[in-house]
């Protein structure tokens, strides 16, 4: 396997609205520095990346608007390195685009599509098992994903069962895919000892991906297949004429869970989808009353199990509070209890519905 083969698609497009008010639509979490280490969830991701493959092999697509943002924040992508997406179209498009562009680019490639919001806790770990998922997907015509062993019953995230008996050098063959299934269901899975969370990073050949594409989505890659100028200036303006035409659906639905050429790689590297404050609280140093602070004026006088974010010249004062949830900006104040975070999408939707987009 050829280092110069593999490339890495960052799929950076997301509003990330169950980070809000923190997260906006001009300013989205990837663009965050969410736990105060002093840069993004997209220039960690990036960074990981550079110790994969070569940084011109390291792609990031984004929504349009995004992309003065994502140039500043990471001055030494290329311009030919950022994909830009005219609208929203869920994850299987932005898997649809890289695939015809690389197969055009490098008919031998290997892609890993990455989402750009993840904790990696152990990169040393992660490289591995990337490498070793790039190596394997260059010799098996497989789509592979990787799954990590859980530890807890969570809801928040999707499921992967896998056939422990069926295995080639330790990918093991993928039986179903289960997304946020109910506490009860989770506790289960936990005791089978065959799920994983899924990761949501895969990796496959080009030609691989194509075909699925072919059998699975028609009319998506369909729309892809007729772009003529990959790789060119032109490039640009013929996506956004045939972006519009594909639907709005993500690789778990569009590929994943309909093929039956899909390994997973157990993996152990230490993750975090960071998707939720409850997320960025598990992943905080805390208190000795369990509160995760960030704001240099948090006054905590009698409160417990709290996240709390504010900004460093703005005094907060928190008494009477436990396990809620306070992120203070400019313009918004948030207090919600930590048990109904799942629900703060709902609260945004119902902000846009009373208040239009001024606050989002």
């Amino acid at each position: 396997m050829s280092l110069k083969n593999n490339y890495v698609a960052i799929m950076a497009g997301g509003i990330g609205s169950r980070f809000w008010p923190e997260s906006r639509n001009a300013h989205p979490k990837q663009f965050l520095d969410i736990l105060g280490t002093g840069k993004s969830l997209i220039q960690w991701t990036y960074d990981r990346f550079k110790n994969i493959c070569p940084k011109e092999n390291i792609f990031i697509i984004t929504n349009e608007h995004y992309i003065p943002t994502l140039k500043n924040q990471l001055p030494d992508l290329d311009d030919n390195n950022i994909l830009s997406e005219p609208s929203r179209k869920n994850t299987a498009p932005c898997a649809a685009y890289i695939a015809h562009k690389l197969k055009a680019l490098n008919p031998d490639a290997n892609i890993i599509m990455s989402p750009a919001d993840h904790l990696i806790f152990d990169e040393r770990k992660f490289e591995r098992d990337i490498i070793n998922s790039l190596d394997f997907v260059s010799k098996h015509d497989v789509l592979v994903t990787l799954g990590i062993k859980p530890t807890r019953p969570d809801t928040g995230y999707g499921y992967i069962q896998y056939d422990t008996t069926k295995n080639i050098e330790s990918f093991y063959q993928v039986k179903t895919f289960t997304e946020k299934p109910s506490h009860e269901l989770a506790e289960t899975f936990i005791r089978s000892g065959d799920f994983l969370w899924n990761a949501g990073i895969f990796v496959w050949n080009v030609d691989t991906v194509l075909s699925a594409l072919e059998k699975f989505l028609p009319e998506m890659n369909d729309v892809f297949a007729q772009v003529t100028k990959y790789n060119t200036p032109e490039e640009h303006s013929e996506i956004e004429q045939v972006y519009p035409q594909c639907t709005n659906i993500s690789i778990d639905y569009g590929i994943m869970e309909k093929a039956k050429n899909v390994y997973v790689n157990p993996s152990y590297f230490g993750w975090c989808d960071l998707g939720t404050w409850n997320s960025a609280y598990d992943n905080s140093e805390k208190d000795y009353l369990g509160n995760a602070v960030y704001g240099k004026n948090v006054m905590i006088v009698d409160a417990s199990q709290c996240m709390v974010k504010a900004p460093n010249d703005k005094l907060i004062v928190l008494q009477g509070l436990e396990n809620f949830i306070i992120i203070d900006t400019d313009d918004v104040l948030l207090i919600c209890e930590r048990n109904r975070e799942q629900q703060i999408k709902d609260y945004v939707a119902e902000v846009r519905r009373n208040k239009g987009d001024k606050f989002l």
